[in-house]
């Protein structure tokens, strides 16, 4: 085989079960395979491959965990490095964390990236922003976001997206929020969004004085919680299904995703339940959250009563006993658990628990930035390299600018809406220093308090600066 870390794995015999029992390594699940006899007694058997194991290839891997088509590094992910295949998906933990956020685990958001160039969010959790902006996209093409519930850990990072990204480019199109409804109409992902609108509203208006244009509209599809595998999202051949999950509260909801052959569930926060064992059969990847069953250990290490921790983890989550036992009901591709503590001491135990059930093909979404890439016929699991400094990515200037873009090659800036002077008092300006007296003589610029109309960005000088191919910008 070849060993270059840039060369492919093109599906040899030696990664095939024994027998060739499948055509195609897609096919092959713990269930479908036939694993070879344990030897012994019953007294003493060992365990096995549920795939049909070989010498040097572990117990759980499968013939199709090998890297993808577009991986180029099979140790980490480069964001920026690899163009998606057309027919892959990539998954990526942008965070992980439940409460409290830790410095290598922010709130919990999935990043599905597809090959026909779609992206969707799936709970957008504080602090994952930063994540997102290190994995190479530019601020105002995040969008699409479907949240599972309105736990403040599953959304919050909305508040913080919404005001930069309209700031930062997203002038002409909404930002998109899908999510359940509540028993009642105040408790709607709608009157969460309206409820954060009025929460930023000195945030807002303070940043109308600056570019905005339509960067402030949201569009929520809002639907029914209890609708049972109802559709929320139909377009470009990706479909999105959801249904009600248990969560203490009425209005908490899973979600899967399907596309082009491929399927990715995730359960968002919940109790191990039917519904799910039924809507994410078979999927791809799946993906649930778990708890583990250590409620003695926290109340060592941290001082929490046992019976805090139990209540909380019963009435709210799944354990981690429940975890595997509803993969063995899915039976997936490949099962996954993230919103979970990323702790050494207690992931053994987390492993042994899920695997009293599930003895195929298990990962962790944890700490941040794991990264899946899924074919029809290869899984691949790595973590991402990121930046320890990640600016903006410059987005499509056909984003900022419209498509087309304007044939003048001439992007027209948005005025702003509220200018300060409408904002502020003459008193509050005027007691601002006179910047001759901090800018050198050579470097003095006029301050600019007032954008031309229009205000204009030379699009192909941009380009040029960018280093942006000029023949494509063009078109």
């Amino acid at each position: 085989m070849d060993t270059d870390d840039n060369a492919r794995v093109r599906s040899p015999d030696d990664l095939n079960p024994p027998g060739g029992a499948h055509a195609g390594a897609a096919a092959v699940r713990p269930s479908d395979a036939a694993p070879a006899s344990a030897p012994g007694t019953a007294d003493t058997a060992m365990p096995v491959s549920p795939y049909g194991g070989k010498p040097g290839g572990g117990l759980q891997f499968p013939p199709y965990y090998r890297p993808t088509p577009s991986v180029r590094s099979r140790i980490n992910y480069f964001p920026g490095s690899e163009v998606l295949g057309e027919n892959e998906m990539r998954i990526s933990f942008v965070g992980s964390c439940p409460f409290p956020p830790r410095r290598d685990q922010a709130g919990t958001c999935i990043m599905v990236e597809l090959g026909n160039g779609d992206r969707f969010f799936f709970d957008f959790g504080p602090g994952c922003v930063k994540n997102i902006l290190a994995m190479g996209v530019p601020v105002p093409e995040i969008n699409d976001i479907f949240i599972t519930h309105l736990h403040v850990d599953h959304y919050h990072d909305l508040s913080y997206l919404l005001p930069f990204s309209a700031w930062a480019g997203r002038w002409k199109q909404p930002l998109r929020v899908t999510g359940p409804s509540g028993r009642t109409a105040d408790l709607g992902t709608r009157a969460m969004v309206a409820g954060m609108k009025q929460m930023l509203k000195w945030h807002l208006e303070a940043f109308d004085a600056c570019p905005i244009g339509d960067g402030y509209e949201i569009e929520v599809n809002e639907f029914d919680w209890k609708d049972e595998n109802g559709v929320c999202y139909d377009k470009n051949g990706v479909t999105i299904r959801h249904w009600r999950r248990s969560h203490a509260k009425d209005g908490a909801s899973a979600y899967r995703l399907d596309w082009n052959g491929l399927s990715f569930v995730w359960t968002g926060d919940g109790r191990p339940d039917e519904l799910t064992a039924k809507y994410a059969q078979g999927a791809d990847v799946f993906v649930t959250e778990t708890q583990p069953d250590l409620a003695r250990l926290n109340l060592y290490k941290y001082g929490l009563p046992e019976f805090l921790y139990n209540y909380t983890v019963d009435i709210h989550h799944t354990p981690t006993y429940a975890a595997g036992y509803l993969m063995k009901q899915v039976n997936p591709r490949c099962a996954m658990v993230t919103h979970i503590a990323f702790d050494n001491d207690t992931l053994n135990e987390t492993s042994a628990d899920i695997r009293a059930y599930w003895d195929g093909l298990f990962l962790y979404g944890a700490p941040d930035v794991v990264v899946v890439n899924v074919t029809s016929d290869a899984i691949w699991h790595r973590e991402a390299a990121l930046p320890g400094f990640a600016g903006q990515s410059l987005p499509k200037p056909t984003l900022l600018f419209g498509d087309p873009l304007p044939a003048t090659g001439q992007g027209v800036v948005p005025q702003p809406r509220l200018p300060r002077e409408q904002q502020q008092e003459q008193l509050t300006r005027d007691l601002e220093i006179d910047p001759h007296k901090y800018y050198p003589p050579d470097v003095y610029r006029e301050p600019l308090t007032k954008l031309p109309d229009p205000e204009e960005v030379d699009l192909l000088e941009m380009a040029r600066v960018m280093g942006i191919d000029l023949s494509k910008l063009k078109k």
